[in-house]
């Protein structure tokens, strides 16, 4: 950080104290701590000090400034820990919370039994531990374990500082590459960006540039060339052309050798990292991350492997078991239901489609009482999962758990080598399915067994890269069925009207009378007023009226994170009125109390918890540093880095809220979410509410997102693949 009028010596000092009080620590790891040196003075240290915590002896380095305000300060250039010589600093230390297993009581446990040796028991004779009064085999291993990944965190801590990177990316660092972590950051600093969560690509070209590493040196381009593609993919695409993935590559890395960069991606493509495929259209290459080839070659060699055998009907009459299902259940199926439970009986890859209130669990329920065995049903989320299962009263799973996901290899059990015992399966929410989740499951389906896939193709697309659903259904290669009857709800219901209005392309209607309706649209064109408008409903109004759980039943959603309208300033005001005080542990800018509706938003299968898994905290441990969270039936313990992938879920975004349904939604639109404005993001908002539908914000930005009919506009080669067998890559 630059001051301005700042004056500083010329001459490096060295400090030593402790910090007494953290004034301020920001999330780029710049920090102004108070730190009391031995001698009694108080000074104040401003640098790269995040992860330092009050009650730390440090021995700090850099320049005397003088601030025109503040008055002189330390500038830090580089810092490290100083291990406590006191009982008391040793109780301070140790309880602090950097330990795993040791809080402040049992940290003054310890220090009681072992004294100004504690720090040699820890580091030689931790198996002492248990002569600890509390401390059994289990706390003791996580103590001793913690202790080693500190000391090892040390040195790498006082490496990253030097180079101004923030120290908490230490720990990720050591956890990856253990004691030979410093090895493998000057070897080549750009790993980092590849095998560390949290690591970007601007990171780790920051301790490239300042290891000496040239602004032309291979191993930058190439990876500048792959953060090019990883963004891509982020944003949802398989592939960049050639010529653009160049251009954002020079513009990127600053580099006007465009031969270099060619050079730089023929020798990502040499080393198996990038495939180099013909151009959809023919013009010149595009390049495929390896993963993602794979994964979408494997999706349609896959289908065209399901759909070569013979013809393998599930039943002896299809059309009589439909019809026996229709008696049965006391329904009449309309023509095209009619068309797709038979088609699924007799055909080994069927995609049914339709909007809300077609249909589309109706024809789920029928193959549950049609098949009596051997029928698996799964989605993509944990949330769709459950709705699946409770609509049919058949157990359903999701993906990660249908196939068996082991954590201890981070593969599925189940797979080519070891199959899915079924006759059929049915993936609900399918538009959520991207292509390498798409790709694990259709290897794991055996030949024989049918695979149903029923989604709205009109809704968002998958978070994940690739667009599974709508290359299927434009491939012409599988049997598709669009539901467009509408059965759910009364005819006066407004919330399937207006997402068939909407999907249209069709401004929706709003009720004007007195009684209760299920779709509201709220005017608000002052961004304040429609952000404290919308957390009036969600917490006040909404279940005075309905009579509905704010934590359970409602969810408040927006297009962004960012801004005033945005979901990070949403949950902040909506956690302030529905859980404004109690036990809470803070982890950076994020705070958690007992009792905050949050998300996961980040696969953890160790955990088991999924991207967009909803749940309540029902315990915090400040001394653990652990937050206990009911996900559905079972309770988790969050801790470490894995509280990072844990937020606020008052208000989410539109597409965190794809595979679920809420009894109510508030939808917040605004033109200042212009970027975002599409006819899917809207008609995906609306239909997750199912009784209710409160829209907030400007008749501009809803007239906008209803006129845009956008598309997805992903590339992806997996309509290709499927229509025809890929030629070979491209080598230079």
């Amino acid at each position: 950080m630059t001051i301005a009028d700042d004056t500083a010596t010329d001459a490096p000092v060295t400090v030593e104290g402790t910090v007494d009080r953290t004034v301020f620590s920001g999330e780029d790891g710049w920090s102004v701590v108070r730190l009391r040196t031995s001698d009694g003075p108080r000074l104040t240290a401003v640098g790269p000090l995040l992860g330092v915590r009050d009650g730390d002896r440090l021995r700090l380095t850099g320049h005397w400034i003088r601030h025109p305000r503040f008055g002189e300060q330390l500038e830090v250039s580089g810092w490290v820990h100083v291990m406590p010589e006191t009982l008391d600093g040793l109780r301070t230390f140790l309880g602090s919370g950097r330990v795993r297993g040791l809080g402040p009581v049992m940290a003054g446990r310890v220090v009681d039994a072992f004294g100004l040796d504690t720090l040699e028991v820890l580091d030689h004779e931790p198996h002492r531990l248990r002569e600890v009064r509390g401390i059994g085999s289990k706390t003791a291993a996580k103590i001793r374990a913690s202790w080693r990944e500190h000391r090892g965190v040390q040195q790498l801590m006082v490496f990253l500082s030097g180079h101004g990177i923030a120290p908490s990316l230490a720990a990720r660092a050591y956890r990856r590459y253990g004691a030979s972590a410093l090895d493998v950051i000057r070897d080549n600093p750009y790993r980092l960006a590849e095998e560390v969560r949290g690591v970007g690509f601007l990171t780790a070209d920051r301790i490239a540039q300042r290891l000496g590493i040239g602004p032309s040196a291979p191993q930058r381009l190439e990876a500048g060339l792959r953060h090019v593609l990883d963004r891509a993919a982020v944003e949802g695409h398989t592939y960049v052309a050639r010529a653009p993935l160049l251009e954002a590559g020079a513009e990127l890395l600053e580099c006007d050798d465009r031969d270099a960069l060619d050079a730089a991606l023929t020798a990502l493509a040499a080393r198996g990292a990038v495939v180099l495929r013909p151009h959809p259209d023919g013009s010149g290459d595009v390049a495929v991350p390896a993963g993602l080839d794979r994964a979408e070659q494997a999706v349609a060699d896959e289908i065209r492997r399901l759909q070569s055998g013979e013809p393998n009907p599930l039943v002896p009459a299809p059309a009589r078991a439909v019809e026996a299902f229709e008696r049965q259940a006391g329904i009449d199926l309309a023509p095209e239901q009619r068309t797709a439970l038979q088609a699924a009986l007799t055909r080994p890859v069927v995609v049914v489609t339709g909007g809300p209130g077609t249909g589309k669990t109706t024809l789920v329920r029928g193959l549950v009482e049609i098949l009596e065995h051997g029928l698996e049903l799964a989605a993509p989320t944990g949330r769709a999962a459950k709705r699946l299962a409770d609509a049919t009263g058949l157990h359903a799973r999701t993906l990660h758990r249908l196939l068996e996901y082991n954590p201890a290899h981070h593969t599925f059990t189940r797979d080519r080598h070891t199959p899915l015992d079924a006759r059929m399966i049915v993936v609900d929410e399918t538009s959520m399915l991207d292509v390498p989740l798409a790709a694990s499951l259709l290897e794991a389906v055996p030949t024989g067994c049918h695979v149903v896939l029923v989604g709205d193709a009109d809704q968002l697309p998958s978070v994940g890269p690739g667009r599974v659903l709508g290359d299927l259904i434009d491939s012409g290669t599988v049997e598709v069925i669009r539901l467009q009857h509408i059965f759910r709800q009364s005819h006066r219901s407004l919330i399937v009207d207006n997402a068939h209005r909407i999907n249209r392309g069709e401004l929706p209607v709003t009720h004007d009378g007195d009684d209760l309706a299920d779709f509201y649209l709220v005017a608000r064109d002052d961004p304040a007023d429609a952000a404290r408008l919308a957390v009036e409903f969600a917490a006040h109004r909404i279940p005075r009226r309905f009579g509905l759980d704010p934590f359970e039943d409602i969810q408040l959603l927006a297009p962004m994170h960012r801004g005033e309208l945005g979901v990070t300033a949403l949950n902040d005001a909506l956690q302030s009125c529905l859980n404004p005080s109690g036990p809470e542990l803070v982890v950076g800018t994020r705070r958690f109390r007992l009792g905050d509706k949050v998300m996961q938003v980040r696969n953890n299968y160790d955990l088991e918890v999924f991207n967009g898994d909803i749940g309540r905290v029902v315990d915090l441990d400040a001394e653990e540093q652990t937050v206990r969270v009911s996900f559905d039936d079972r309770v988790v313990s969050v801790e470490g880095d894995d509280l990072d992938d844990l937020v606020s879920a008052y208000a989410c975004t539109i597409h965190k809220s794809q595979g679920s349904e809420y009894q109510a939604v508030v939808v917040v639109l605004h033109h200042q979410h212009h970027v975002m404005l599409q006819r899917n993001l809207l008609y995906t908002a609306v239909t997750r509410g199912r009784r209710l539908v409160v829209v907030v914000g400007s008749r501009r930005a809803v007239a906008r997102a209803v006129r845009t009919a956008g598309g997805d506009g992903r590339n992806t080669l997996l309509k290709q693949r499927l229509s025809r067998p890929p030629s070979a890559p491209r080598s230079r």
